[in-house]
């Protein structure tokens, strides 16, 4: 079945033109998907246009069918962060730290047991090994490799300093 947006008035395509002009690059190209599937271009021809999977593409086609341009806003569910720049510092340099170093019974770390750890060692009072991976790729650090001789350094971090262990 063929899926196309439905028809676009003078309104919607003002509303589109403000975000498409807009800072939100994401949005933009929701914009430009919505547009031109409004002048007749199938959902794989604008996947080809633009880069894009064509399963995206419908899931912004029906989102905007159903919402209108509300419907190309992303909503976030998790809102602010839970944890503090502390805290998260604290998780990073887990994941530098050698568990055997730390007298645990495996020499690699995986997401699950790094989120286990933070918990143990009342760095969090609780985390998901999703948060505990988002957090290492804000701070570029892999918990995936052979850890050289360790190295403290001072990090700072808003009025305070925090111990952190880094790879050599």
């Amino acid at each position: 079945m063929v899926l196309y947006v439905r028809e676009l008035d003078e309104i919607d395509r003002e509303r589109l033109a403000e975000l498409a002009s807009g800072a939100d690059s994401a949005l933009r190209q929701r914009v430009r998907v919505i547009l031109l599937s409004g002048e007749g271009y199938r959902v794989p021809e604008i996947a080809q246009i633009l880069g894009a999977h064509p399963a995206n593409l419908r899931k912004w086609i029906h989102r905007y069918n159903e919402n209108h341009w509300r419907g190309l806003l992303t909503v976030r569910s998790g809102g602010k962060s839970r944890f503090t720049a502390q805290q998260k510092a604290h998780i990073v340099a887990l994941a530098r730290t050698r568990p055997r170093d730390l007298g645990l019974n495996f020499t690699s770390w995986t997401l699950h047991k790094l989120a286990l750890s933070a918990q143990e060692r009342g760095i969090v009072e609780s985390i998901s090994h999703e948060c505990v991976r988002q957090i290492l790729i804000d701070a570029n650090c892999s918990y995936k490799h052979d850890l050289e001789p360790l190295i403290v350094a001072e990090l700072p971090l808003r009025n305070q300093t925090v111990k952190e262990v880094i790879c050599g």
